[in-house]
């Protein structure tokens, strides 16, 4: 699989770890020193990670973020699972059949499949745990997910109900979806921790059952032994687990520490196994035996407003997008090895023929001045201006953004001769404001929820709370609509290469750079899968 660039660790950290108050002493106390010499001189294999900051919560529905999702991901399971090479294979459900209209899984669940307590994880868990997911006084970010799914948009939404949902317990182990239409990402999107089960006997005894470590119940290679909240949390091996015998660490002690320098100094010291690189070192460190380079399904974008002037014009916005040079971004601004992005689609996600998406569907924009300048002209004399109106680029304000965003108006400047301003504003302010079309030009970014290019693309439909641009095409939405519903993958795939072409050429946003994941190993770890989508996998790690 095809690597992409190191992803820039300060906004790696607001997007999955802001607005947390972090423990930097977390993985310092002399006692927690002692009881980790002991369990060295036990021969137990114990893995020392930092997880930045608490988990949001480690109820599968409301944990929709990478702080929740590294230590859920390990401690739980769904029906499927991603594997070593990032597809959906066999997990609690052992095998499913499909109906041949596409639209009923029936999975078959595990006979020795149980949760940490000893209870078999039955149908009626995944009917329980998808059902809460989706009930609106939930109020699960997660829920779109599961709107292919009979019933569940209008459930979520408060005009439907429970009992019309296409999820039925047949019998104690198996567990019957009916789908709205077929759904080619449908097993990818599952292994998403949102869909996780729930036990519901320990859900129905304590609705905060996820809160403790005392009370918490799992079904996947560890379960939670200890829980020092915003200090630290640890794992052990879960002896119920149905591949209990390919799981080869005994315990997981994860660090709460959210300034990536003290992380760097505590795997220096030892405390840790694993580390982020801070940027300012990173000239010296980036070419270590022991660095690690990862895929991040994700890139950084800019959005345009196309409801205000002058990015109606679909010349001007080109113009602009033409006039970034996006090599010169990450060799010279980020300086962390990132793959410029010439698509939105980021490499690594393969069609029905085996073939890489982004090297199928080519380079959709170019740095081209002379273009740039042309079409610049051309757009200014058909909207009749003589000078441009101002633009202004907005951005949330972090060192990251702000860095990127001065870069971008200098070469728009010196290619342009355009005089951007530039605004930030606080997180949250920002996103309200953006979400509002209150601003002409706008940084961004994009991560995956699911291994699927339909998940980037489908940002942009007319409807969709993360379209932010104003833009709407007609043709665009029935691409996305027709490949929701495509169950021949190849024909699925042609219309997604439509579909980003379509919204490369209107340019209604315009992409920077792909991200990566890079971190420091200690010489005895190996076998950490981190998955392009964000979940961290230690079913298969290993301490030698």
């Amino acid at each position: 699989m095809k690597k992409w660039g190191i992803f820039l660790f300060s906004i790696m950290l607001v997007l999955v770890l802001a607005a947390c108050t972090a423990n930097e002493e977390a993985g310092e106390d002399p006692e927690n020193s002692d009881d980790e010499n002991q369990e060295e001189s036990s021969g137990e294999k114990v893995l020392r990670m930092n997880n930045g900051t608490e988990p949001t919560s480690l109820d599968p529905s409301i944990g929709f973020d990478a702080a929740s999702w590294n230590v859920l991901n390990n401690l739980m399971e769904g029906l499927t699972r991603l594997g070593e090479d990032h597809q959906p294979q066999e997990a609690v459900a052992e095998s499913w059949e499909v109906s041949e209209d596409g639209l009923t899984y029936t999975f078959h669940i595990r006979e020795d499949a149980n949760w940490s307590n000893g209870d078999p994880v039955t149908a009626e868990d995944f009917v329980y745990g998808w059902t809460y997911m989706l009930d609106p006084s939930t109020a699960s970010s997660a829920a779109f997910l599961a709107y292919f799914i009979e019933g569940a948009e209008d459930f979520n939404s408060g005009s439907g109900d429970a009992e019309a949902l296409g999820l039925e317990a047949i019998d104690e182990k198996t567990f019957e979806v009916t789908l709205n239409a077929p759904t080619g990402a449908f097993l990818n999107i599952i292994s998403n921790p949102s869909f996780f089960p729930v036990n519901v006997s320990a859900a129905e005894e304590n609705p905060q059952w996820y809160a403790e470590a005392d009370s918490f119940v799992s079904n996947g290679p560890f379960m939670l032994e200890s829980w020092e909240h915003s200090s630290e949390l640890v794992m052990v091996k879960n002896q119920e687990y149905w591949d209990a015998d390919t799981v080869k660490l005994d315990k997981v002690h994860w660090a709460m520490v959210d300034d990536v320098n003290t992380e760097y100094q505590m795997f220096e010291s030892g405390d840790l196994d694993i580390s982020e690189i801070p940027a300012d070192v990173a000239d010296q460190l980036i070419d270590g035996d022991n660095v690690v380079m990862e895929d991040q399904a994700g890139l950084a974008f800019y959005r345009f407003n196309v409801t205000e002037e002058p990015f109606q014009n679909e010349k001007i916005r080109k113009a602009i997008a033409m006039s970034v040079n996006q090599q010169e971004i990450v060799d010279y601004v980020t300086k962390m090895g990132e793959e410029p992005a010439y698509g939105f689609v980021a490499p690594g996600f393969t069609d029905a023929d085996g073939n890489d998406f982004r090297e199928t569907n080519g380079d959709l924009l170019e740095y081209n001045p002379d273009e740039a300048k042309a079409l610049l002209e051309e757009g200014m004399e058909e909207e009749g201006y003589d000078e441009l109106p101002q633009v202004t680029l907005s951005y949330s304000n972090t060192e990251a953004n702000r860095v990127r965003a001065e870069s971008i108006q200098q070469m728009i400047n010196e290619t342009l001769d355009i005089n951007l301003e530039l605004r930030s504003s606080e997180s949250s302010v920002f996103l309200d404001e953006q979400r509002a079309l209150q601003h002409q030009f706008t940084t961004s970014s994009f991560l995956h929820d699911y291994a699927d290019p339909i998940n980037a693309l489908e940002s942009f439909i007319t409807d969709s709370s993360m379209n932010r641009t104003g833009w709407s095409n007609a043709e665009y939405d029935q691409l996305i609509a027709d490949a929701k519903t495509e169950a021949d993958e190849q024909a699925r795939f042609e219309l997604l290469y439509e579909a980003e072409k379509l919204l490369m050429d209107e340019m209604p946003i315009f992409p920077l750079y792909f991200y990566n994941q890079v971190y420091l190993y200690a010489d005895d770890v190996n076998n950490i899968v981190r998955h392009p989508v964000g979940y961290v996998e230690l079913k298969w790690a290993d301490k030698q």
